[in-house]
């Protein structure tokens, strides 16, 4: 299971021991993954790839969790500002990709994109 998602195995055993993976195990006590458990690795794998804790992956995987809707919903809130930081990233790396100055920082375009930020610290 780990190799096929390129995780070391103590990763999958650390998931194991705060109750977000339940593997059964065989006489030997060797543990066996099923294919929910494929799932399961593949949720928490693109959950903490997004940026979401193992407390919120938990909640996530819980579906009695009472805080399940605003977890889920805080971390929705966390990806669309990440998205929007991100789009503004890309638009100030395609101008200064495209910028003739030689000096992108005192382009008066270029200045414009970081003038939230700019704004923030005078």
């Amino acid at each position: 299971m780990a190799a096929k998602f390129g995780l070391a195995t103590h990763v999958l055993r650390h998931w194991e021991d705060v109750g977000l993976l339940r593997p059964v195990r065989d006489g030997a006590g060797r543990r066996r993954y099923g294919i929910d458990d494929l799932s399961r690795v593949a949720v928490i794998v693109r959950s903490k790839d997004s940026g979401m804790s193992l407390d919120q992956i938990a909640v996530l995987l819980d579906a009695e969790s009472v805080d399940r809707h605003r977890v889920l919903q805080a971390h929705i809130d966390d990806l669309d500002r990440r998205m929007a930081e991100m789009e503004r990233s890309r638009e100030m790396t395609l101008h200064a990709l495209r910028c003739r100055a030689h000096d992108v920082a005192t382009c008066p375009n270029f200045q414009k994109l970081v003038e939230d930020l700019v704004g923030a610290v005078a």
